[in-house]
């Protein structure tokens, strides 16, 4: 889908979205409930324990227990939404994710927070860079990345009327508002935010804004990018991933996550098959650092100044030779 941008320059945390637009589903379905691993402030779920005490189930830290608790309460009518910081819901729990979840078709909600290098100062082990890798493995489970207040709030309602789990990252990076008010939602759709005949990059999460800097530099040296967002890892949207390909002839992928099995290679992997063309992949490699996130992000190069590099790079490879 193409849309407007309407930047601000104000940030904001989505984590307030996530625990006001949870709220408001429990006040609107009884069924709806919150499942954490003693992480009630991390979480934000203060105010859900507040309005719903009774509907709000923390079985300490064991991450294996509460996917399998949240598996149960779906089996029993229930809607749970799982919230645990990322590393631990899907490190911990991957067993449960497949099997409780995904191969049992059981609506569970698992909401992975502080995802990325969020948790910078507290080093590899607080890092969330490999979930995108490991979830897009388990069949039948979809896997988002919201960009915004307006897409994080989407894609809580997306999740809580899909038939099914799937895979929610809940940013703590504030970022600004980039997605157009109204801006349609679902399964394997992306959104155009900008139009581009030289490259396109592919962006989620808290790169789509840094994303959008870099082509409004690029373009003051005459350089056309489109910026293609994609909430959906999986199922991704082909057909925007492949147009861009054969419209733009040069494609980016930035994403705050490891380069091992995420939206990268999803889209190297499809575009390899498909419609071949210079590329260059934007994420972690190896165990990030200890350390100050902003800083990890410029250590990894995810920064405005990185894409607009990067994007430079693959012209360079997609330049005829003399």
């Amino acid at each position: 889908m193409k849309n407007t941008v309407a930047r601000t320059e104000a940030a904001y945390d989505c984590r307030q979205v996530f625990a006001e637009e949870l709220i408001a589903l429990a006040r609107e379905d009884p069924r709806v409930v919150a499942v954490c691993n003693d992480s009630v402030g991390s979480s934000n779920l203060a105010g859900f324990r507040a309005e719903f005490p009774d509907r709000l189930i923390n079985v300490g830290i064991a991450e294996q227990d509460l996917v399998g608790v949240g598996a149960g309460l779906a089996n029993g009518g229930m809607i749970p939404f799982v919230s645990a910081a990322g590393p631990f819901l899907t490190g911990r729990a991957l067993e449960q994710i497949k099997a409780d979840c995904a191969y049992s078709a059981h609506k569970v909600i698992l909401c992975g927070q502080s995802p990325g290098m969020a948790y910078g100062e507290l080093g590899p082990t607080h890092h969330s860079v490999e979930d995108l890798s490991w979830l897009r493995a388990v069949a039948d489970l979809p896997v988002l990345v919201p960009t915004d207040r307006e897409q994080t709030r989407a894609a809580i309602r997306w999740a809580y009327a899909f038939d099914g789990p799937c895979y929610l990252r809940v940013p703590r990076f504030k970022v600004p508002d980039v997605i157009p008010p109204g801006t349609p939602f679902g399964a394997g759709r992306s959104v155009t935010l900008r139009e581009g005949s030289d490259a396109t990059v592919i962006a989620i999460g808290t790169l789509v804004s840094r994303a959008l800097t870099a082509a409004e530099a690029l373009a003051a040296d005459g350089i056309s990018v489109r910026v293609l967002n994609t909430p959906f890892v999986d199922p991704l949207d082909e057909a925007a991933v492949l147009a861009a390909a054969a419209e733009t002839g040069a494609l980016v992928v930035a994403e705050e996550a490891t380069l091992s099995g995420g939206l990268g290679a999803a889209v190297a992997s499809l575009v390899g098959q498909h419609r071949p063309v210079p590329l260059r992949l934007l994420g972690v490699t190896g165990f990030a650092p200890t350390g100050d996130a902003s800083r990890l992000l410029e250590h990894f190069g995810l920064t405005a100044d990185g894409i607009r590099q990067a994007v430079r790079e693959v012209l360079a490879l997609s330049a005829p030779t003399v």
